[in-house]
């Protein structure tokens, strides 16, 4: 019901296809992306991960991936890891760098690879290239289409910055929309990308640089002081995008200065009343709706008190 409401109410030095060859997702490939296990193994040397610093999560929203990283593939060993997500999700920088475009690789069709600042580089291949929400192949290896707009080749990005829009270009055409992402540290070998992913940051949510956003979120109340709200968050939707998250599962701390609306939603019995922010107890169910803001790294990541409340409808404990 509460989830219902919120939904609904207002290049490295090394030729790109020598290592890109063995990225192939077959059908069986996709099979066993969701059903193995999820274990990891951690491939790389000490040296390596000191390398690669804590990133930020590459696809924001709902994913599937598990440790496919050197599963058999027609041309060796899988050399990234293939994050299933909805066509056309989002795509951020994992950490600051630079970006450069690949667009000539048969394989892994609109690809970029992302030159972060430690020294290690990240690869994206298979973004999208569809024009309409089908598998069209209509459109090209553009910004816009597969790279976000306004970036070109050599565009100096931020982390979690949006870089691309995930899709089945290249040999993954057809197969479900995936991220094929490859870790190099220090722009060497490919290492398993499973423990990086499993610590990244996600993003609450992305808009894009410049932009106002308007978020709302769905869950039940963690704690209160006198000036914030902790809801751990089953559902958001950012407003300014259109774009829904119905699987959060996170906690965020929400900034609740005095002029925000705090109120019990209506029933039938019952009508709306006016609350204090210390009547929202552990347990009840919440939908907040954020002032409308510039984006900020901080809010995207759901920094604590990055986010402000415009006004918290409290449902009473079932």
């Amino acid at each position: 019901m509460q989830q219902a409401g919120l939904l609904r109410s207002a290049p490295s030095s090394a030729a790109p296809e020598h290592h890109l060859a063995s990225h192939r997702t077959t059908a069986r490939g996709v099979l066993l992306l969701i059903t193995a296990c999820t274990s990891a193994v951690l491939v790389s040397t000490a040296g390596a991960v000191k390398a690669v610093p804590k990133i930020v999560f590459p696809v924001v929203g709902p994913v599937q991936y598990s440790d496919d990283f050197g599963a058999p593939r027609a041309g060796g060993p899988h050399q990234g890891i293939d994050i299933l997500a909805p066509r056309k999700a989002i795509a951020v920088a994992a950490e600051g760098g630079t970006i450069k475009f690949w667009t000539t690789s048969v394989t892994a069709g609109c690809m970029l690879y992302l030159y972060g600042v430690s020294g290690a580089t990240y690869e994206y291949i298979h973004l999208n290239n569809d024009l309409t929400s089908g598998n069209d192949n209509r459109g090209k290896c553009v910004p816009g289409t597969a790279y976000a707009p306004g970036l070109k080749n050599g565009s100096k990005v931020s982390a979690g910055q949006r870089v691309g829009f995930v899709g089945d270009s290249g040999d993954a055409n057809g197969i479900h929309p995936h991220l094929h992402f490859e870790v190099h540290p220090g722009g060497k070998a490919a290492v398993d990308p499973f423990p990086y992913l499993n610590a990244a940051t996600h993003l609450l949510f992305s808009v894009p640089a410049g932009t106002v956003y308007t978020l709302s979120v769905a869950g039940t109340v963690v704690s209160t002081t006198v000036d914030s709200l902790k809801v751990q968050v089953s559902a958001a939707k950012e407003w300014t995008t259109g774009r829904a998250d119905r699987k959060v599962n996170r906690p965020v701390v929400l900034s609740v200065p005095d002029y925000t609306t705090i109120q019990s939603a209506s029933t039938k019995t019952s009508p709306s009343r006016k609350l204090a922010l210390a009547d929202a107890t552990k347990g009840m169910h919440v939908i907040v709706w954020s002032q409308p803001a510039m984006r900020t790294a901080a809010a995207e990541r759901g920094d604590d008190d990055a986010i402000t409340a415009a006004m918290v409808i409290v449902y009473p404990k079932s």
